[in-house]
């Protein structure tokens, strides 16, 4: 089963590496945070809501959503609504690089929160070790901390508050899939959920004049790719290998901000950011338990059962 992990992984760090550079075209091209926000994860449970109905019929996905309207709700709070906001205030404040490294402290969130809810599940040393190793690849990528402005610090520290959020749904979400609700139920009522909350605050914050051509294109490609698409496999994994697991998907995100960069922006790729790579997967396998030196492979951790509350 560990096979799947990296495909898997590979492709949520892909889609979410680049939602950064789509928010960030957004804010920039005339959407307020709310409204860009609202809209992202609107149009995303439009599309997997159409996906649900395909798949196991209209009737049948609005039975399931009813039923799961608690833990729908509490993930769109804590998995959509509040870290989105959070991360799109921090980029008018921060750039897309500094954001993608400050999202990279998930997985110092996930073990922290899991020691309380999922003590089932032994953090081994080798993990603590791939965890290290992954911070200090973050910072060889980073080179620098934000400049030291007010707002610079402050959108950074939005955006750790931010992880904080995305670790505790998570953790959440694993205790909800080992329960009688499926993955892309989740995800669709998540967004649905965050959409019907964050919608107040983009009528109060519309925007004030037409946003540009370039900033709707990258709400389209932000509510199919890294939105809808991202959640589909986000409770993939979840379900598959725990949130701890999950959360490791952050530090691979530097890494993609810069092949983003080199590839469409030309920019330069020094040797510190290729040692920094490096160090970051080593971390990843590490700490997913993908290489464990010696011995072989634990398989997946499995929350216990839990009913709705």
């Amino acid at each position: 089963m560990t096979r799947r992990y990296w495909p898997l992984i590979l492709t949520l760090a892909s889609l979410w590496g680049a939602s950064y550079l789509l928010i960030k075209v957004g804010v920039d091209g005339g959407f307020s945070p709310a409204a860009l926000m609202t809209s992202r994860v609107l149009l995303a449970a439009l599309v997997l809501l159409g996906y649900l109905a395909t798949s196991i019929g209209l009737v049948t996905a609005l039975a399931e959503l009813r039923a799961a309207w608690r833990a729908c709700i509490v993930l769109g709070a804590i998995n959509a609504a509040v870290p989105f906001w959070l991360v799109a205030w921090g980029l008018t404040r921060i750039d897309s690089g500094i954001a993608a490294i400050a999202q990279s402290t998930v997985p110092l969130f996930s073990v922290l929160i899991g020691l309380q809810f999922l003590p089932h599940e032994h953090v081994s040393r080798l993990r603590v070790a791939g965890i290290a190793l992954g911070i200090a690849g973050v910072a060889l990528i980073a080179g620098v901390a934000p400049a030291g402005d007010v707002g610079e610090v402050v959108g950074t520290f939005a955006v750790i508050l931010a992880s904080l959020f995305y670790a505790s749904a998570g953790i959440y979400g694993q205790l909800r899939l080992h329960g009688t609700t499926s993955g892309p139920v989740l995800a669709t009522g998540n967004m649905l959920a965050a959409g019907l909350m964050l919608l107040p605050f983009a009528i109060v914050q519309h925007p004030t004049s037409m946003p540009t051509t370039g900033a709707l294109g990258a709400l389209v490609l932000l509510a199919v790719l890294p939105t809808a698409l991202a959640q589909l496999i986000l409770f993939r994994i979840i379900g598959l290998f725990g949130a701890r697991r999950l959360s490791l998907v952050t530090y691979l995100m530097p890494g993609i901000a810069l092949f983003y960069g080199a590839v469409l922006l030309d920019e330069q790729v020094t040797v510190a950011a290729i040692a920094g790579l490096v160090l970051i997967l080593l971390g990843v396998a590490l700490g997913s338990g993908t290489l464990r030196p010696g011995r072989r492979a634990i398989q997946p951790p499995a929350a216990e059962p839990q009913g709705e509350s």
